[in-house]
């Protein structure tokens, strides 16, 4: 992690079968904000994990909200990494 840089992990809940178009959505959306993103397809209560990595929060308020916003999002948990 670079210095000033914030690393998020947004846990997404989603639709049934749309698992896989959520996931591409979401590293998609990453690049056209101009931050690194990855993401993958997960067992258990989430589907979806992505780590963000941001310039500032606010960067990553942005990224999220994208993310919410996203067709087949049913929720989302974002974690803000301590170091």
């Amino acid at each position: 992690m670079e210095e000033g840089e914030v690393i998020a992990y947004v846990l997404i809940v989603a639709e049934v079968g749309r698992e896989h178009e959520v996931k591409e959505r979401v590293v998609s959306l990453a690049r056209e904000l101009n931050v690194r993103a990855e993401a993958h397809v997960v067992y258990g209560e989430y589907d979806v994990v992505v780590r963000v990595e941001a310039p500032s929060l606010r960067k990553v308020d942005r990224v999220v909200s994208a993310i919410r916003a996203t067709p087949g999002v049913l929720r989302t948990i974002t974690l803000i990494a301590a170091e």
